[in-house]
């Protein structure tokens, strides 16, 4: 049986991608993370692939604090899927 990708992280994603506030710079990262883990027969590896994306975008210290939140949160989400 194959893995879904959680809601939490494609809801996590969805506003990411939707908040006029986040940079489009992270806001394109986010919609290619989700085309990714939607067509992707792996998602284990996609979500290790964008945890290490995300780890070099939360490092930006331009980035608003609530957005490198977000970030974070996505990326703990993610490694949850990359351990089971």
């Amino acid at each position: 049986m194959a893995k879904k990708v959680p809601e939490s992280v494609l809801d996590t994603l969805d506003r990411l991608i939707q908040d006029d506030t986040v940079p489009r710079s992270v806001r394109k990262v986010a919609s290619e993370i989700k085309e990714k883990l939607l067509k992707s027969k792996k998602i284990s590896v996609e979500a290790a692939s964008a945890i290490t994306i995300l780890e070099d975008i939360s490092a930006d210290p331009n980035l608003p604090m609530h957005v490198r939140t977000m970030i974070w949160n996505l990326a703990s989400q993610l490694e949850r899927i990359s351990v089971e």
